[in-house]
C-alpha cells in the first residue's frame, strides 16, 4: 500500500510574550492588561499615600498591616493562575473593613470612657486646660488677625494668620504653636491677602466658622494667642498650669490644685471638684456596671430591656397571626377578586415605611390627629407611657402584617393539598388538619424569617426615632425614655444633645448584641427540630 501523505509538520505557535513571562495575563486582550495595571497601580498610590500619615504618626501595627496587605494584593493577582483567592480576596476586603474592623472597635470602646472630655490623650487634656485658662493682661500682644483655611478650599484646616502690627511679620498659628510666614502678601491695615497654600476667608465664610475660630488656641512660650472676633487676636497669660512632678493643675490666681484621676481620666480637686476636659482611659467593666448598678439608671435599663422584648415579640408574633389569617382567608382560588384584595393589603408594605411613621405619628395627634377624631377622645396618646407604647405597636401592626402575609401565602402554596385531604379522610377538622399539619409545615419555612424580624424589630430605631423620640421622659432620668428601645437610648447616647458618650454607648450596643444572638441561637435550634418533619 502507498504510504499515506502526511501533513507537513508547521512551527509550534509562540505563546504571547507577556503570557510567557508569567504577567498574570492569562489571554492576549489588552484591555485586561490595561485594567490590570490600572487596578495594581491605584492599590499602590493608595498605599504609598497612607503609608507617610502612618510613619509620622508612628502607628507601626497599621502601617504593617498596611504593608502586608499590599503585598498580599500584588502576590495574588500578578501571578498568572487563575486561583481561588483572586475571587475571595474582594469579599474578604470587604468583610474586614465593613464587619470585622466595626465589631472590634465596638467591643475595645465599650471598655473605655471615650466621649465628649475624653476623646484624646492626657497631653491634649493638658493642653485644652491651660489654653482655655488663657487670660488677656495689660502687656498682652494685640495682633492683626486673617482667618484662613489651609488648602484650596475654606473647609480646611482652620489657622490664624497673625501680622505683628509693629515688624508686619507675618506668622502662622495652629494648635501646634507658631511658624513664620515670609511669603505672605500684607495689606494696608495688616490683613493677609494672600499666602500660596492656603485659603483667606472672608466675613462670611470666618463667621460661618465662628465656634472654630473661638477654639483655636495657639500655644506659646508666654502662655497662648486667641481670637478676639475675625480681625483681632491677643496672646495672654495661662492662669492654669501643668506640674509634672505631682501630675496636676495649679490655678496661679487661686492656688487651688487638681490632681490627675488616672481611672475616671479627670483632674479631680481634694473637694471632689474635676475641670471639665478629660481624657481617655480603660474603665473595664465599668460602663457595664453602671447599667445596672446606678439605682435610677438600672430601674429604667431593665425596664427597658422588658419593654424591648414585648415590643420585638408582639409585633413579630401579633404580625405574623394577622397576615397568616389573612393568607388562609384568601388562598382560595373561588375568592373574587383576589388580585384586588392581595394588592390593598401589600399596599402599606409598598409605602417608604419612614413617611409612614410621620403620617401616624400626625394620625395620633392629641389636638387634629384622625384617631382621636374617629374615637371621639381626647387622649393624648405621646405623654403617657401606656398609650405611647400601645401607639407604637398599632402602627408596627399596619406596617408589618403585609409583609408576614406575603410570606405565609407563598408558605401556603407550597404544601401539598394531598396532605390536608388526607387528613380530612382520617376524620380530623379543619383545625387539628391546621394545627398537625398545616402549621409544622408553615413553620418549616417561615421560622427562620421570624427569628430575622425579631433582631430587626429588636433593633427598630425608626419605629421609636419618627415616632415618640423616645418619649414620654420620666423626671428622675432625663435620657431613658418610657418607649425608648435599647437601640434607640443608645443612638441618644452617642449622638444625642446631652454630648456623646461613644463608650457607655459601645457597651449598650454589647448588651443588644449579646442578647439577639443569644435568642437567634436559641431559635435556630427550635428550627433545626422542625426540619426533621419533612
Amino acid at each position: 500500500m502507498p504510504d499515506r501523505p502526511t501533513t507537513p509538520a508547521t512551527p509550534e505557535r509562540r505563546k504571547p510574550v507577556l503570557q510567557r513571562e508569567g504577567w498574570g495575563i492569562t489571554g492576549t486582550n489588552p484591555l485586561a492588561l490595561l485594567a490590570k495595571i490600572i487596578g495594581l497601580g491605584l492599590v499602590l498610590a493608595i498605599a504609598v499615600a497612607l503609608a507617610g500619615p502612618l510613619l509620622a504618626d508612628g502607628r507601626w501595627v497599621l502601617f504593617g498591616v498596611l504593608v502586608a496587605s499590599t503585598l498580599l494584593v500584588l502576590a495574588v493577582y500578578v501571578q498568572p493562575y487563575r486561583i481561588p483567592p483572586k475571587y475571595l480576596l474582594p469579599g474578604l476586603a470587604f468583610l474586614l473593613v465593613f464587619q470585622v474592623v466595626p465589631v472590634l472597635l465596638t467591643i475595645t470602646t465599650a471598655f473605655t470612657n471615650f466621649g465628649d472630655g475624653h476623646r484624646g490623650p492626657k497631653e491634649d487634656a493638658i493642653v485644652s486646660i491651660e489654653s482655655s485658662s488663657v487670660q488677656r493682661t495689660a502687656d498682652s500682644i494685640d495682633y492683626v488677625l486673617t482667618v484662613a483655611a489651609k488648602g484650596p478650599t475654606p473647609d480646611g484646616k482652620l489657622v490664624f494668620l497673625l501680622t505683628d502690627p509693629a515688624t508686619r511679620q507675618v506668622q502662622i498659628g495652629t494648635a501646634d504653636g507658631l511658624t513664620p510666614a515670609p511669603d505672605a502678601q500684607v495689606g494696608t491695615t495688616g490683613k493677609v491677602t494672600e499666602l500660596p497654600g492656603y485659603t483667606v476667608l472672608d466675613i462670611g465664610q470666618a463667621s460661618a466658622r465662628a465656634k472654630d475660630i473661638e477654639n483655636l488656641s495657639v500655644p506659646t512660650a508666654r502662655g497662648a494667642i486667641r481670637a478676639s472676633g475675625v480681625s483681632r487676636a491677643y496672646e495672654g497669660s495661662k492662669t492654669r498650669s501643668y506640674a509634672p512632678q505631682c501630675d496636676c493643675i495649679t490655678d496661679k490666681a487661686t492656688g487651688q490644685t487638681w490632681t490627675a484621676d488616672p481611672k475616671t481620666g479627670y483632674f479631680v480637686s481634694s473637694t471632689g471638684d474635676r475641670l471639665p476636659q478629660g481624657w481617655r482611659v480603660n474603665v473595664g467593666l465599668g460602663n457595664f456596671q453602671r447599667l445596672f448598678a446606678d439605682p435610677v439608671l438600672g430601674k429604667h435599663f431593665t425596664g427597658m430591656i422588658i419593654w424591648n422584648f414585648v415590643f420585638a415579640l408582639a409585633v413579630v408574633f401579633g404580625t405574623f397571626a394577622v397576615g397568616l389569617l389573612i393568607a388562609l382567608a384568601l388562598n382560595n382560588p373561588l375568592v373574587r377578586g383576589l388580585k384586588f384584595y392581595r394588592v390593598l393589603i401589600v399596599l402599606p408594605y409598598a409605602m417608604p415605611s419612614f413617611a409612614m411613621l410621620l403620617v401616624w405619628r400626625d394620625m395620633f395627634n392629641q389636638d387634629f390627629g384622625l384617631v382621636n377624631q374617629l374615637l371621639g377622645t381626647d387622649l393624648n396618646w405621646f405623654g403617657d407611657a401606656t398609650l405611647a407604647k400601645l401607639a407604637v405597636i398599632t402602627i408596627q401592626f399596619w406596617l408589618g402584617y403585609p409583609y408576614m402575609f406575603l410570606v405565609t401565602t407563598g408558605a401556603l402554596q407550597s404544601i401539598p393539598s394531598d396532605l390536608t385531604e388526607a387528613a380530612a379522610v382520617d376524620g380530623a377538622s379543619r383545625w387539628l388538619a391546621f394545627r398537625t399539619v398545616t402549621l409544622p409545615l408553615l413553620l418549616v419555612s417561615t421560622a427562620p424569617l421570624l427569628i430575622a424580624s425579631f433582631s430587626f424589630n429588636f433593633n427598630n430605631y425608626n419605629a421609636i426615632g419618627l415616632t415618640t423620640e423616645g418619649g414620654p421622659f420620666p423626671p428622675d432620668s432625663p435620657t431613658a425614655g418610657g418607649t425608648d428601645l435599647l437601640i434607640s437610648y443608645t443612638y441618644r447616647l452617642a449622638f444625642g444633645a446631652g454630648g456623646a458618650q461613644y463608650g457607655f454607648a459601645a457597651a449598650v450596643s454589647l448588651v443588644i448584641f449579646l442578647i439577639v444572638a443569644t435568642v437567634s441561637v436559641i431559635g435556630f435550634r427550635r428550627t433545626a427540630v422542625l426540619e426533621e418533619i419533612n
